[in-house]
């Protein structure tokens, strides 16, 4: 139970945040996208864009992958019946 409400809390503290927010819409209309072009597309630097995209990735909500120099990311495969349906509505 205290696990669970642990990620609960951290979901809605990553939904929180304007810029993840515009990271989760960037990745919904694309399926997948680089650190680099999510940061261009949100007028961010990479690296504050990284920190954004590893607070949705500790809640479960984006999964990341490295190819080579560059970091992908896509909502996660394994996220919440309840996170995936606030991200719906988003």
């Amino acid at each position: 139970m205290a696990t669970q409400l642990a990620l609960q809390e951290r979901v809605f503290k990553a939904l929180a945040n304007r810029r993840r927010i515009a990271i989760l819409l960037h990745i919904r209309k694309h399926k997948e996208a680089t650190v680099g072009d999510i940061a261009e597309a949100i007028r961010l630097s990479v690296k504050a864009t990284s920190k954004h995209v590893g607070i949705l990735v500790s809640a479960s909500i984006l999964d990341k992958e490295q190819r080579s120099l560059q970091v992908f990311c896509r909502l996660s495969a394994d996220m919440p019946t309840a996170t995936r349906s606030i991200v719906a509505i988003l």
